[in-house]
């Protein structure tokens, strides 16, 4: 009995994993609003109805991707907590995280400008991972703090300006906003704003 419970919980989660893996696919490929039910059912040869044994509606699958997304950013930070210079690390958190939105501007899109996935959180509590990786760059400017960097200045609020000021680099890049600007070379122009915003971290407090 045990064994026939066992096949069938790795049968249930093979069938999720393969769910969302096809989700992706498609979001990746044609976008959120081309990404249907329908269409994953069709991507992986079952009727829609399979789909909803595992997820309630279309908008569930995409918060679970977007989790799985900031868990790959978080995977990508976890080598710098060796990094014993609070403020080396949080200018390498920086660059890790421009170089993610730049090579992932759907999945960026969907963690941070989308409202989908949002819509499935009816409790702050429940976006484990958003509050893991924001949380990283808390503790990282407390230990900058505890160092004398960014005297008298309140912890959320220091986090916040941070966060959004790299947001906005990030947002314009993935939203192609950055034509505004004639003839640049955007990746050029992220990495000569962020060495700007680098140096001005440099002088704060």
């Amino acid at each position: 009995t045990m064994a026939i419970e066992d096949r069938k919980q790795r049968e249930k989660e093979q069938m999720r994993r393969l769910i969302l893996d096809k989700a992706l696919e498609i979001f990746l490929e044609k976008g959120y609003y081309q990404t249907s039910i329908r269409n994953i059912a069709d991507k992986i040869e079952y009727s829609p109805g399979t789909i909803y044994l595992y997820f309630k509606e279309k908008d569930e699958i995409f918060y679970e991707l977007h989790n799985e997304a900031f868990s790959r950013l978080f995977e990508m930070f976890e080598p710098l907590f060796h990094v014993q210079d609070p403020f080396e690390r949080l200018k390498a958190m920086g660059r890790i995280y421009m170089d993610f939105a730049y090579h992932n501007k759907d999945l960026y899109d969907l963690m941070f400008i989308m409202s989908a996935p949002m819509n499935m959180l009816h409790d702050a509590c429940e976006w484990k991972m958003g509050h893991r990786v924001f949380d990283t760059l808390v503790q990282t400017l407390k230990e900058c703090q505890d160092t004398g960097k960014f005297k008298n200045m309140e912890l959320q609020s220091l986090s916040f300006m941070i966060w959004s000021s790299l947001h906005g680099m990030c947002a314009l890049y993935c939203r192609e906003r950055m034509g505004v600007m004639h003839g640049v070379d955007e990746k050029a122009l992220l990495k000569k704003s962020y060495d700007y915003y680098e140096n001005m971290l440099a002088n704060y407090g």
